[in-house]
């Protein structure tokens, strides 16, 4: 007979486990030895002890699906009641039935947080609900489009959280799910009702919109000229309202004509530009023409002025932002000259060389007085009398020369 510490082999190599104080018979392997007999219901305790030592590796490995490990448990415990196999089988109840606080106690909190998790789902949902019932509180401010992308994200979030989020039971999810759906309704009503009643406005704006087109075409005949016509247009474009599906395409065609005419524009201005460049250095090499001039002599300088005048007309425009700097020399000759005429004007007056003979005489008089008046005067007296002399001789000199 072959045995070992918890089993042993007969004759017929019929097997038997002593379990709890008892021995059984466990099964009969025919046709081996003994030991080889023995040595398969040892492998098969072997294999259920691997099983045991899985779960408990499992629990210190804080594995939180109680459900699986429950259902292993129970099921452990079910096969060791009278297994067919030759071992320690006591000790491997033992220590199934060890496990089975640490295995509650998972459960618990594995319930814990399925609790916390549904109540975070059941916020979510609330959420989506109140945001939905927000956005149909005021219908008639309503960004139709902008909302109904938002709606559709609104509902895809709660099918997000009804595929992946925790089981939740319907009858705790149905009062929410009633308001949301509730609220999408009444949002493709109110939706329906107003893109129906932005038909006959869609109609009126795209008639607008089309003439509009068929003008801005037929100014493109005028090239650049246009532009000032085009831009009046783009503020009728902009006041006639939106053309519903027809929009894209109008403006498309509207926008065409305007940019071949902006395009024709930039083309002249980039011309004139450079015209008004070789302009500007025609009119600087005259402005060297007005620095050379002797104004001594006014004949010779209204002759020159004259010249130069002539051809800085004929030259044309120069760029704007110039036209100050490049004129002030023009100007300021042309000025000097008039005040030289003005002048000479009132030295050939014979009014003015009246008045002038009149006011020298009155000073002649008045000084000659002054100098009677200083030979007789005090010391004290001397200074104030010698100062008005001097005056009136600057007086006369002035005088004089105006009348020269």
């Amino acid at each position: 007979m072959t045995t070992n510490d918890f089993g042993r082999v007969d004759e017929t190599n019929n097997v038997f486990v002593s379990d709890s104080g008892a021995e059984r018979l466990v099964g009969q392997y025919p046709n081996v030895t003994p030991e080889e007999a023995l040595a398969y219901f040892v492998r098969k305790f072997e294999d259920l002890s691997a099983q045991v030592r899985t779960l408990e590796q499992r629990i210190a490995a804080g594995i939180t699906d109680a459900k699986s490990l429950k259902t292993t448990r129970e099921h452990l415990t079910k096969e060791l009641v009278e297994p067919k196999v030759v071992g320690n089988i006591q000790n491997l109840r033992d220590r199934v039935e060890a496990l089975t606080a640490a295995i509650e106690k998972t459960a618990e909190k594995a319930s814990l947080e399925r609790a916390a998790q549904a109540e975070v789902a059941m916020a979510a949902k609330e959420e989506i609900a109140a945001r939905a019932e927000a956005i149909i509180a005021n219908l008639g401010g309503i960004n139709w489009k902008k909302s109904g992308v938002e709606m559709t994200e609104l509902f895809d979030r709660w099918q997000k959280l009804q595929k992946e989020g925790p089981k939740i039971p319907k009858a705790k999810t149905d009062p929410i799910w009633k308001r949301f759906s509730q609220a999408r309704a009444k949002f493709e009503q109110g939706r329906r009702a107003f893109f129906a009643s932005q038909d006959g406005s869609f109609k009126e704006a795209r008639a607008i919109k089309q003439s509009l087109v068929a003008s801005a075409q037929a100014l493109l005949s005028k090239g650049s000229d246009a532009a000032d016509a085009y831009k009046k247009l783009q503020n009728q474009w902009k006041d006639a309202g939106k053309a519903g599906k027809a929009e894209d395409t109008l403006w498309k065609e509207f926008r065409a004509a305007g940019d071949a005419i902006f395009a024709a524009k930039k083309q002249k201005d980039a011309e004139v530009a450079s015209s008004q460049a070789a302009n500007l250095e025609m009119k600087t090499a005259l402005i060297k023409e007005i620095q050379a001039i002797k104004f001594e002599d006014i004949d010779a300088a209204k002759t020159v002025i004259s010249s130069v005048q002539a051809k800085w007309e004929k030259i044309g425009h120069v760029p704007r932002d110039q036209v100050r700097k490049i004129e002030e020399p023009l100007r300021q000759a042309e000025k000097k000259i008039a005040e030289m005429q003005a002048d000479a004007w009132r030295r050939s007056d014979p009014a003015a060389k009246a008045r002038s003979n009149s006011l020298a005489t009155q000073l002649e008089d008045a000084i000659l007085k002054l100098e009677a008046e200083l030979k007789l005067a005090k010391a004290d007296k001397k200074k104030a009398i010698e100062e008005q002399i001097t005056a009136r001789k600057a007086w006369l000199l002035a005088a004089q020369q105006a009348v020269d």
